[in-house]
Parts: structure tokens; C-alpha cells; sequence
């Protein structure tokens, strides 16, 4: 019989493995096809707009899923909703091996982004209640999964290409990492029923003004993750790169957010005020939609990666902060869930944005402008988030919450 420090310790492992595999297969699905997406259009007859979709589309869900999310996992339960979410997105992976129109293409975009959807509204709830004392790192573990999952998509597309797989039977060898994780779950993702969601603090959380200046700082910076998983390949494309040396740019972004969602949650641990660091993710984001806009191939793994950490930084930071404004994992979950809910809806009009820029203006410059604007007003929400005001701004929430003994910060 373990010990049960031993038996801790084994646990707090297979969480982490849990986290890790989960978070993997969360991206590849939508950053893929940006390094071969001129092939598919071709192929597919699709326009700008409908390749927008692609993006768009799954993102929406991930927004929808924040408010749906909560009331499947809690009739069903974690381990039903886990499984069945990253078995749409294995399905929704390997019948991509049989499109033949964009309809049928969007199809298993759809399927893949209501997976993610399902699954990503209650992670940041799971990893404060598994890890209480070691959010930001956990955070900034999960965040870099979701990175380094978007890396190996973009990375294998074109090298499966040159070995002799059309661009179908690339996409669907992500179906791959997904059955590895449903393997995995099946085996040790324990049976945990999930609470009902509360609707007066879901109410208290939606009257908040801080809750809609989460939102808008979350979803401006994943406009422009999805706009640069979405575009950023075909635009050097059109610069005259080819797909393995565009794809090389995703990669390089995808890795940088990786770095930069672990490292800047671990520097900013031990500050209760995330709001330099967050301004630190906002500068780098800056430099790097700049740099993309006005001298592209002066120096492009720079303006990608300085983008990259900027966007993975803040992704991360993003949420633990929204986690540090109420004390427990239900409400803090809750306000974290929101927050992406809306985040997530709002990133996903970006590629579309990009897409009617492009048209007008028949360059991506406009579009990198765009997001330069984002960021500085990115920046000014963060002004706002003064952890000394938590208590206050949180107002009618945290009451909610001591009613139901739950402590708020």
C-alpha cells in the first residue's frame, strides 16, 4: 500500500499529464491549416471569407461553450463531458481525411470547436481546485500546451505534404493525438461530478463592469492569436515565401507563446499586481504587429516571436488574474469562464475583419495596423486592474460568494 504523501505525489503527476494532453490537442485542429490554407482554397474553391471561417466559427463556439458549458458538466458530470468533448474533436479531426467541400470542411471545424469549447470554459476552474498553490504555474502549463499544440499542427501540415500526403490526409493525422488523450482519460480521469451552476452568481458576475473589462481584454488579445494563426502564413505567402518556410513563422510564434505563457506567470508569482507584467506582454505585442506591418521581411522571426510572447504571456497572466479576484475555485472559475465566454466571441470576428481589410485595401498591412490598435487599448483595460480594488469592484459577486462561505480577494 502507498504512502499517502507517495500517493499525493502520483496524482498531482497524472494531473499534470491530464493538463498537458488535454491542453495538446486544443489548437492544432485551427492552426493547421494556415501554413497549406492557399492549397485547400484552391482545392476547395473557397474564398478569403469563407477561409475566415475556419477561425471564426470554432472560436464562437469557445465563446458559446462558457455558458453552456457549465450546465453539461454538470448533469453529466467531468469525466462524460471530458471524453465526449475530446471524442468530437478526434472525429471532427479524422473526417477531415474525407472533405470534399468547404461546407463539409467547416463541418469538422465546427465539431472540433465545440470539443474545445466543452472542455476549455472549465479548465481554469479544474487547475485552481487541483493546484491551489501553484496556479500561475499551472496556468502558464496549460496555456504553453495550447501553444505547443498549435506548433505541431502548423509544423507537420507541410512536411506531411512533402512526403507524399495530400493536405486531407495531413489534417486528419491529428486524429492521432487526439486518441491518445481519450487513451489516457479513459484510464485516469476520475469520475467527478461537476456543481450546478450558480445562477445568482453567474448574475452578480455579468453586473460587474470589472467582469465585461476582463472579457475585452481577453478577447481583444486572441484576436490576435486567431488572426495570426489564421493569416499570418498566407501572408508571407503572398510575399513569396514557400508553405514549409511560412509554416517555420507559425511554429516560431507558437513556440514563443509557449516560453512566454510558462515564464511570465512564474516571474509574476510572487507580485500581487500582475498590471507590469501584463503592460510587459502589451509593449512586446506592440513591437510586433508594428514590425509585421511596416517591414516584414526586415526581420520576421523577430516581429513574430516578440508577437508571440507578448500574446502567450498575456494569455496566461490574463487568467490568473481573473482567477486572483475571488478566492475559491467555483467563483473564481466562474469569473474566469466568463471572461473567455466573451473574449472568445469577441477574437473570433478578427480573421473575418482581416479577410473584408485585405479585400479593400488588397494587403494584410491594414489588418496589423488594426491589431496595433487593439493593443494599445489592451493596455489601458489593464490599467484598470488594481488588485487593492478587487474587493470593491467585485461588489454584489463577492457577496454572493460569502453568502455561499465562499471568501473573495
Amino acid at each position: 500500500m502507498k504512502h499517502p504523501a507517495e500517493q499525493r505525489s502520483i496524482s498531482n503527476w497524472v494531473g499534470l499529464l491530464l493538463i498537458v494532453l488535454i491542453g495538446l490537442n486544443l489548437r492544432p485542429f485551427l492552426v493547421a491549416p494556415g501554413p497549406i490554407l492557399n492549397t485547400i482554397m484552391q482545392d476547395l474553391s473557397m474564398s478569403a471569407y469563407s477561409a475566415s471561417l475556419l477561425t471564426l466559427l470554432p472560436m464562437f463556439l469557445m465563446g458559446m461553450g462558457a455558458f453552456i458549458a457549465p450546465v453539461i458538466l454538470s448533469r453529466y458530470g467531468t469525466r462524460p463531458a471530458v471524453l465526449s468533448a475530446l471524442t468530437a474533436i478526434l472525429t471532427g479531426c479524422a473526417f477531415r481525411f474525407t472533405v470534399t467541400t468547404e461546407v463539409t470542411f467547416l463541418l469538422t471545424a465546427v465539431l472540433c470547436g465545440a470539443g474545445v469549447a466543452l472542455i476549455q470554459s472549465a479548465m481554469p476552474g479544474q487547475i485552481k481546485a487541483t493546484f491551489p498553490k501553484h496556479i500561475a504555474l499551472a496556468t502558464g502549463l496549460y496555456s504553453a500546451c495550447l501553444m505547443v499544440g498549435g506548433a505541431l499542427g502548423a509544423y507537420g501540415m507541410p512536411h506531411l505534404m512533402q512526403i507524399g500526403l495530400n493536405w486531407r490526409q495531413s489534417l486528419a493525422m491529428l486524429a492521432v493525438l487526439a486518441l491518445v488523450a481519450v487513451l489516457f482519460c479513459l484510464r485516469f480521469l476520475v469520475a467527478a461530478a461537476s456543481k450546478k451552476q450558480d445562477g445568482n452568481l453567474v448574475k452578480a458576475l455579468l453586473c460587474r463592469p470589472r467582469t465585461w473589462t476582463l472579457m475585452f481584454a481577453f478577447g481583444l488579445v486572441n484576436s490576435g492569436y486567431s488572426t495570426l494563426v489564421a493569416w499570418l502564413a498566407p501572408y508571407y505567402q503572398s510575399l513569396g515565401w514557400r508553405q514549409p518556410d511560412s509554416a517555420s513563422l507559425v511554429v516560431v510564434l507558437s513556440v514563443c507563446q509557449a516560453i512566454s505563457a510558462v515564464g511570465l506567470p512564474v516571474l509574476a508569482r510572487r507580485s500581487q499586481d500582475r498590471r507590469p507584467w501584463l503592460f510587459l506582454t502589451v509593449v512586446f505585442q506592440a513591437v510586433g504587429f508594428y514590425g509585421l506591418a511596416a517591414w516584414p521581411e526586415m526581420s520576421p522571426m523577430f516581429w513574430v516571436g516578440i508577437c508571440g510572447a507578448g500574446l502567450g504571456g498575456s494569455f496566461a497572466l490574463v487568467i490568473v488574474t481573473a482567477l486572483d479576484h475571488l478566492e475559491s475555485a467555483e467563483s473564481s472559475g466562474t469569473l474566469a469562464a466568463l471572461m473567455q465566454g466573451g473574449g472568445f466571441m469577441i477574437a473570433a470576428v478578427s480573421p473575418w475583419l482581416i479577410a473584408v481589410l485585405q479585400d479593400l485595401t488588397a494587403s494584410y498591412e491594414a489588418g496589423w495596423l488594426m491589431h496595433l490598435g487593439f493593443v494599445v487599448i489592451t493596455g489601458a483595460l489593464y490599467l484598470r486592474l488594481n488588485p487593492r480594488l478587487y474587493r470593491e469592484v467585485m461588489g454584489e459577486a463577492g457577496f454572493v460568494a460569502k453568502r455561499q462561505r465562499i471568501p473573495h480577494g
